[in-house]
């Protein structure tokens, strides 16, 4: 997470909102902002390195590269092939994925399967932002809820299955109701940070979030031939206290058993479950062995699940 943090009450001072309204629709309390100069790659470089120190690994022994996220440096090259160059790690493959909240899932899910196929041993996966850059600051709707951060796992081949499985799935006829107008082919329009905004319809993607992942729910469920009673831990997109609340209800999860940071860290988009996940695990709350269900809503719209043995 970036150093500087910035607290409901101080947002009071520049948009017109309250600490009270914010937590009341959000459950934010505060969220952490790049400093100026600090990018996704500065904050996935070191959320990697943490990553391969906890798995134990040399950086060397990491053969694919896979990097969840909206905010790269540089259109291109990709952010995951200029961390690849930070590590010192040169010809492994290395590329970014673009799922917007659910971009961590989604690169969990692709590296799972270069694992079971063979095609790879140890894989880095992350998902890293800094969608504060990508805000009006002036949008009471949207300016609360983003902020910056970076996390990440290794992933690596084993005889028992860790990941049992991974679902993602997609439906762009709701493009509208979550995203931004501007880009590459498209064009970029001469305002404030090239015309790049997040605009979010709240109620309609409130709606959306609680149904489809109510759905990933049963179908991961479903396809391993569980019952939701044999979840451990509810690992969720921190995007909204509310939806994070819907889940754990679907699942007749007590609130115990969900991992929350959203209060301390907002909504982080791709880094936001990894986030979690570490928080979860570095607490000493999961344990080896408890069965983890981590999942993801976001622009696109994307979303993802992924049931993993811990």
């Amino acid at each position: 997470m970036p150093e500087k943090i910035v607290t409901n009450k101080d947002m009071e001072k520049f948009i017109d909102t309250t600490d009270e309204w914010i937590q009341e629709r959000t459950g934010i309390k505060q969220r952490h902002v790049a400093a100026e100069g600090e990018t996704t790659c500065d904050m996935i470089e070191r959320a990697s390195l943490r990553a391969i120190a906890a798995a134990g690994i040399d950086a060397t022994e990491i053969d694919m590269v896979i990097l969840g996220t909206t905010t790269p440096d540089l259109i291109f090259p990709s952010t995951a092939c200029l961390l690849q160059e930070r590590l010192g790690i040169p010809g492994t493959a290395a590329f970014d994925i673009n799922a917007a909240c659910s971009s961590f899932i989604y690169a969990l899910s692709i590296a799972d399967q270069y694992i079971k196929s063979g095609m790879a041993k140890k894989v880095l996966v992350g998902g890293a932002e800094t969608l504060t850059r990508a805000m009006d600051w002036n949008d009471r709707t949207t300016a609360v809820l983003f902020a910056d951060g970076a996390g990440a796992v290794v992933l690596e081949a084993a005889t028992e299955p860790g990941v049992l499985s991974t679902h993602i799935h997609a439906d762009g006829r709701y493009a509208d109701l979550l995203g931004t107008d501007v880009g590459v082919s498209v064009g970029f329009k001469n305002e404030h940070n090239g015309g790049l905004k997040i605009s979010m319809k709240g109620r309609d993607v409130f709606k959306m979030a609680v149904r489809t992942l109510g759905k990933i729910v049963d179908e991961t469920l479903a396809d391993n031939n569980m019952d939701k009673s044999e979840i451990d831990w509810l690992i969720p997109h921190q995007a909204n206290l509310r939806i994070i609340s819907a889940t754990a209800k679907k699942l007749e999860m007590p609130m115990e058993k969900v991992i929350i940071t959203v209060d301390r860290h907002g909504n982080t988009s791709a880094a936001s479950v990894p986030l979690a996940l570490d928080e979860g695990i570095r607490s000493g709350r999961i344990k080896r062995g408890d069965m983890l269900l981590l999942e993801a809503f976001g622009g696109g719209f994307t979303w993802g699940s992924a049931l993993i043995r811990y």
